[in-house]
């Protein structure tokens, strides 16, 4: 059997879309190659989940202070920041094979330092690398997932990432768990390495190079080798022609640009500035709703319940489990129910049993309803703002700023993140547990209001009836995305200048509009990916 998809047209706007068949052998073996590329999603959560459990032993072995503590957690952020920036440049240069394999290794050597850290100085170092390998998965694994999957199944492989951090964050907290009764951190940390050693190998021994990459850089033939592994050899030369195809049309699009259009400046110009607004204030406010204080710090904050250390990562291995599986319930909904609605729920939802979490420290309340209430917030954030964000930064930026916009949300929300686990232990200290969990309420609940008033739904919307939405939310015209004639083609409408007989058939049912992608690459990072 042939699993059947649509590409580029050969001259678009005129004799309409290639179709390209893809056989069910090559669709299971791409299957497989986005599997162990997602491991650097695994570690990513592995990472920054396992620290939550280990920091209770580091801090008697080491005598940490809550600026300390707050230091081991909070540094590797620091290093995610360094790592998500200079990802791209060196992927580009090197290729995504060789830049996630170079990941992997500085995965495995951070975690090498971690464990035979002697002190507290080593230890940050230790968790900086471990930063800069997060940091550069977190921003190339999806493009590398992106750039094989084939369209028919991109959304689900492109999940995969989100899945496998939840996995990684759950798997953090069992292994935290089997270490807890000794307090042996260190091999709590010495895991990681396992699963480094397979992205490594993996991805340089199995997963070829991403196509787009190839073509851009004029490996043709090698490109071809590739594409042979899951299809034939007419199909091959069909998709190689449509990379063609996309590099010219890039280059015309390049030619008409001004100065102010190229690069970061674009994200400053009138037309992008409503999905950049979106964009980075949900970005802040993903981090800012509290997320990651639970995260990372869930058996500190257990223990302060009154329950031993070994019980307190016992219950944040349920949170672990909560977290996946509402992260498997947003994957199968989030196309159902939309972006908008999925978000407002768990807006809600957050603020709610957040602020309920707040009065249990407060007044004193029995510690299974402020488990309760823990748990419940987790729920409510995986299941809708985790991973609709994701989504959604992905969604709102016209095509030609799709990749800064999102490297600049990326950015922020791991400054965010930073901010946030960095001064959380110091305020709770401060004002009181309980009273920081109501500020985090307070911003869930200014969240709710930003988005029912800015964030439009973009569910089976093209990226112009996206921007429209945007201009009609923020009271203002929509400003062209281009000054030419292919204007539609920059925005990921690959039916310009088509008729209605050429769109019968091949079109979305509602928009006329052709799914953009290949039997191996579905598209260049600029262009719209649903």
């Amino acid at each position: 059997m042939r699993a059947t998809m649509q590409g580029f047209s050969r001259e678009p706007g005129t004799t309409g879309p290639i179709t390209i068949t893809l056989p069910k052998a090559g669709e299971r073996r791409i299957w497989g190659w986005a599997v162990i590329i997602a491991v650097g999603g695994f570690l990513f959560g592995f990472d920054t989940g396992v620290v939550s459990g280990a920091l209770l032993y580091i801090t008697q072995d080491f005598h940490l202070s809550n600026s300390e503590k707050s230091s081991v957690v909070s540094v590797l952020l620091i290093g995610a920041m360094i790592g998500a920036l200079v990802a791209g440049r060196i992927s580009d240069g090197l290729g995504r094979k060789k830049t996630v394999t170079i990941f992997g290794l500085v995965f495995a050597l951070g975690t090498l330092i971690a464990v035979v850290a002697q002190d507290y100085g080593t230890l940050l170092a230790a968790r900086f690398i471990l930063g800069l390998a997060v940091g550069g998965a977190s921003a190339q694994v999806p493009v590398y997932l992106g750039e094989i999957s084939p369209a028919n199944i991109r959304g689900r492989i492109l999940s995969l990432n989100q899945l496998l951090i939840t996995v990684g964050i759950l798997c953090s907290y069992l292994i935290d768990l089997a270490f807890s009764h000794s307090g042996n951190w260190r091999a709590m940390f010495a895991f990681g390495a396992i699963p480094a050693l397979i992205l490594s190998l993996g991805v340089w021994f199995v997963v070829p190079e991403s196509p787009t990459w190839l073509y851009t850089h004029g490996r043709t033939e090698q490109l071809r080798k590739g594409l042979l592994m899951v299809t034939d050899a007419t199909q091959a030369d069909e998709i190689i022609e449509v990379y063609g195809e996309r590099q010219r049309q890039a280059a015309r699009m390049e030619a008409t640009r001004g100065a102010e259009e190229k690069g970061w400046r674009i994200l400053l110009t009138p037309a992008v500035r409503p999905a950049m607004i979106v964009g980075l204030t949900m970005a802040a406010l993903q981090q800012f709703g509290g997320i990651n204080t639970i995260i990372y710090y869930a058996p500190t904050i257990i223990e302060q319940t009154g329950r031993s250390a070994s019980n307190s990562i016992i219950y944040s291995v349920y949170i672990g489990i909560i977290n996946f599986v509402m992260t498997v319930v947003a994957i199968n909904t989030i196309d159902r129910l939309g972006r908008r609605q999925l978000l407002l729920l768990s807006l809600a939802g957050m603020a709610g049993f957040v602020a309920l979490l707040g009065f249990s420290f407060i007044w004193s309340w029995n510690s299974n309803l402020t488990l309760l209430f823990m748990v419940a917030y987790i729920a409510a954030f995986a299941g809708g703002l985790g991973p609709v964000f994701w989504v959604l930064v992905g969604e709102i930026f016209p095509t030609r700023a799709k990749a800064d916009g999102s490297s600049a949300a990326t950015t922020v929300n791991w400054l965010s993140n930073f901010i946030v686990s960095q001064s959380f232990l110091t305020v709770a200290n401060g004002i009181g547990q309980g009273q920081t969990f109501l500020i985090f309420a307070g911003v869930c609940v200014a969240g709710l209001l930003f988005v029912g008033r800015f964030v439009p739904e973009t569910k089976n919307r093209d990226t112009n009836e996206v921007q429209k939405a945007l201009f009609e939310r923020f009271g203002k015209k929509t400003v062209p995305e281009a000054r030419t004639s292919t204007a539609a083609y920059d925005a990921g409408r690959l039916d310009a200048g088509r008729t209605d007989a050429g769109r019968a058939g091949t079109g979305h049912p509602d928009t006329g509009r052709t799914d953009a992608g290949s039997a191996v690459n579905p598209a260049d990072p600029r262009q719209d990916r649903r």
